[in-house]
């Protein structure tokens, strides 16, 4: 039988039987599909190693005669070639399902098993926040002009720093999905990264170090920031803090390897000050110090800009027009280590100890100096811990008394 538009709609199925192809006369291979419910459709069908694979085309009605049947030839010309067409409609179906956003679930398990509670927090917000507008597209459709479309709006919206580090955890990611076999190659490699600033500069007067001080009031915030001035740790460090690295007893931060950035071990003398405000914290049977989960406070990015906008309040009120130039946490790290070299005659490698650097004790030197210089690193964060203190409350900083080595 030809198949005909006519034709077509002449189709009947014999008495008995419920599903019937009728195949054209003049391209094998491609017919009508007819059923007793009613529905009929366009179909090619073949053989390819030893098995008959059938591709359904659309329904009758649906799908033109004309264009069913160019689409067969196509398909028929493909199994010549030696390819198997109605395979490779499966595993593009497949495909269209290996999303970004659905594949993303099965490597943020194995992150968070290996990464600092931190660092898992931030690669999750870079993947699950920053990379949103990728979640729907399947993984092996997403090339590097999509990326570095992305990579532009982060840069505009969140400053080059930031899109750097989505860059990073994207090339991760992709890098995990190729190594599944789910996409052949990163298409992150070769996309330019975003250019940053280089190292910062920005030094907190002591008047700026007052205002931030005033400023943040009471809270989980503003016991985070003292704590992070006073101990001169990371932010990480401290928002991530734990009841169990706490020894109030002895007045110290005992931090693990997995929560350091150099992954040693770093103890943190605690001057009477961070002292007061770890002891007045509730304990609430929570194993994190801040914030609920293992991860700790995970406010930031609203904290900060709360706290900007109360340092412009009371600029303002204060007949100050300018804004305080932009600053970030860890502008309070370099705020310690230049004080504590230039005014408060701290030893330089006590200072790069308070800052949980390895500094002289890294390479060669590291492997015969051992020395914990517990005593020196409790006194340069008293001394400092003492500065601040005098310099937020607007008192004349104490004479410089040069600390023994």
């Amino acid at each position: 039988m030809k198949l005909t538009t006519t034709s077509i709609k002449t189709l009947t199925l014999p008495t008995g039987m419920g599903d019937k192809t009728f195949f054209d006369d003049d391209l094998p291979g491609f017919g009508v599909r007819v059923r007793a419910g009613g529905s009929r459709k366009f179909v090619v069908q073949y053989d390819h190693a030893g098995r008959t694979r059938r591709v359904p085309l659309g329904a009758v009605g649906m799908v033109e005669l004309g264009a069913a049947r160019k689409a067969a030839k196509d398909i028929l010309a493909a199994r010549t070639l030696g390819r198997d067409p109605a395979a490779e409609k499966q595993e593009n179906r497949i495909r269209a399902l290996e999303t970004f956003g659905a594949l993303l679930a099965r490597y943020l398990v194995g992150k968070r098993l290996t990464l600092r509670p931190r660092s898992y927090v931030e690669v999750e917000r870079h993947l699950l926040v920053n990379a949103k507008p990728l979640h729907h597209r399947p993984v092996a459709d997403i090339d590097r002009r999509t990326l570095a479309a992305l990579l532009v709006a982060l840069t505009d919206k969140h400053g080059p720093t930031a899109a750097k580090c989505v860059r990073t955890d994207l090339s991760a990611y992709f890098a995990w999905l190729a190594g599944e076999g789910l996409i052949d190659s990163n298409p992150v490699t070769f996309v330019n990264t975003p250019t940053t600033r280089g190292p910062r500069t920005r030094l907190l007067t002591a008047d700026e170090l007052r205002e931030i001080w005033v400023a943040l009031g009471q809270g989980d915030y503003a016991d985070i920031i003292r704590l992070l001035a006073f101990t001169a740790a990371r932010a990480g460090e401290i928002g991530a803090l734990c009841w169990d690295e706490v020894d109030l007893d002895r007045g110290e931060l005992v931090l693990p390897g997995t929560r350091t950035k150099n992954h040693r071990p770093h103890t943190i003398p605690l001057a009477a000050a961070a002292l007061a405000i770890l002891s007045a914290r509730p304990r609430n049977e929570r194993a994190s110090v801040f914030g609920r989960g293992r991860a700790g406070f995970a406010g930031w990015s609203l904290s900060k800009r709360v706290l900007d906008e109360h340092i412009a309040t009371n600029r303002k009120a204060a007949g100050v027009l300018e804004p305080m130039a932009p600053w970030v946490v860890h502008d309070l790290r370099r705020l310690a280590s230049t004080i504590m070299h230039d005014q408060l005659g701290v030893a330089p490698h006590i200072v790069e100890r308070a800052l949980g650097h390895v500094g002289h004790q890294s390479g060669v030197a590291g492997v015969y100096n051992k020395a914990q210089y517990r005593d020196e690193h409790r006194r340069a964060l008293t001394r400092w811990a003492e500065y601040i203190e005098e310099t937020v409350n607007g008192k004349r900083p104490a004479t410089v008394v040069t600390l023994r080595k």
